[in-house]
């Protein structure tokens, strides 16, 4: 995927001791997207605003709080989370490239 004429905001976003890594964009009409890699592991994130979370290559499961089923999502799919929710996302085998957008 390619985004043109955006901010890139070269500092990383590190999370759970650098095993989930992202960087911020900002498109031209406003709107921000995270994009970056997931390491093996479990991993729970809290939402403020409502999110999509887009698969571009490996695959995970996730699940959505307050939902029991663990789903799976494999590259070239997606999810939506909730604004003021969260999810937990497991990467089992190799890295999971993502590109979260945030939904308003």
């Amino acid at each position: 995927m390619e985004f043109k004429n955006v901010t890139a905001n070269a500092k990383a976003n590190l999370y759970f001791d650098g095993k989930v890594v992202s960087h911020g964009i900002v498109l031209e009409d406003g709107s921000t997207k995270t994009f970056g890699i997931i390491f093996p592991g479990e991993y729970h994130f809290g939402t403020e605003a409502a999110e999509r979370m887009e698969i571009t290559d490996g695959e995970c499961t996730y699940v959505i709080d307050g939902e029991d089923s663990t789903q799976s999502c494999k590259a070239g799919s997606s999810f939506d989370v909730a604004a003021n929710s969260g999810f937990t996302i497991n990467v089992s085998d190799t890295v999971c490239q993502y590109i979260c957008s945030y939904i308003k």
